[in-house]
């Protein structure tokens, strides 16, 4: 029973460390460096919290399934334990899934802004150390697959 316990708390701490990639106004991903972006000016004019959620890599609902089937096995005894496999892997998948959600879930910032051109565009990112105000002039940097509010 030992060993199910250290590879629930491994499968878990590999869950709690989250696979999502956190991006604010200042970070680039390796394919964006030395690309050109266009660069537009502008005013904002709202800001509110949001929430990002993650995409589902299935990591979480197949490691609480795998853990859940091992743990559920051991429950009861001959026709028992099979009953309790597929309950601890339906359960299991459940936790695991709402696991990596939670884990991976961030803090973001939708920025609108009415651009110099007279348009308004809204951009969400992450929520970072740059904040934005209201009437604050911005730069708009517009890249492969990305756009980005910084000052």
């Amino acid at each position: 029973m030992g060993i199910q316990k250290a590879i629930a708390g491994i499968f878990t701490l590999a869950l709690i460390s989250g696979c999502a990639y956190h991006a604010g106004s200042g970070d680039y991903r390796g394919y964006e460096v030395m690309g050109e972006q266009s660069v537009r000016f502008g005013v904002v004019e709202v800001v509110r919290p949001v929430r990002i959620q993650p995409v589902n890599t299935g990591v979480g609902t197949t490691s609480g399934a795998f853990i859940g089937g091992i743990a559920g096995s051991h429950v009861g005894g001959g026709s028992g334990q099979i009953v309790g496999a597929i309950a601890g892997t339906v359960l299991g998948s459940i936790i695991g899934y709402n696991a990596e959600q939670q884990a991976n879930e961030m803090a973001g910032v939708e920025v609108t802004v009415l651009l110099d051109g007279g348009r308004y565009i809204a951009v969400v990112q992450q929520a970072t150390n740059e904040q934005f105000q209201p009437g604050e002039r911005v730069r708009v940097l517009t890249g492969r697959d990305a756009v980005r509010v910084t000052h």
